[in-house]
């Protein structure tokens, strides 16, 4: 490193400005756009027989082409999974599960293949938890499918 007297106060040495040598100023530009992060996949075992089993919901796969044509308003889904109620929100095409995980692979649905969708609702997007403005509520999803999905 080069040490500079301060231009300040020239008689103050405690005071010096540190500058890089240029050699060392280009490797570090260089490193700029040299990214060494790497990504850890994990395999946590199921593999490809858990996706067998865990299947593609073609209903969700409709209702998140519809959401990506509605673009202002969300779906909320209320679905049953394994005799447990699980909601799901859809906007712009994608969906998230409010009340378990979602998948890491966007490629996988959101609900299994065995889950039954019982009500949707309507609401302004974006979606925001603490104030929800409903369009229409408790839409049963043959209704749904009836009016919204032709």
């Amino acid at each position: 490193m080069t040490k500079i007297p301060s231009l300040t106060n020239s008689y103050n040495y405690r005071k010096k400005l540190f500058t890089v040598p240029p050699v060392a100023e280009r490797r570090r530009a260089l490193k700029m756009f040299w990214c060494g992060a790497r990504r850890r996949v994990r395999d946590e075992g199921g593999g490809e027989d858990e996706d067998e089993m865990y299947g593609y919901n073609e209903e969700m796969a409709m209702l998140e082409i519809y959401s990506q044509s509605c673009r202002e308003e969300a779906l909320i889904v209320t679905a049953i999974v394994d005799d447990e109620e699980v909601e799901v929100v859809i906007f712009k095409g994608v969906s998230s599960c409010l009340s378990g995980e979602t998948a890491v692979d966007p490629a996988r649905s959101v609900l299994p293949e065995r889950a039954v969708i019982t009500k949707t609702d309507r609401v302004r997007g974006p979606f925001d938890p603490s104030q929800i403005h409903y369009i229409q509520r408790d839409i049963s999803f043959q209704a749904f499918k009836e009016t919204r999905l032709n």
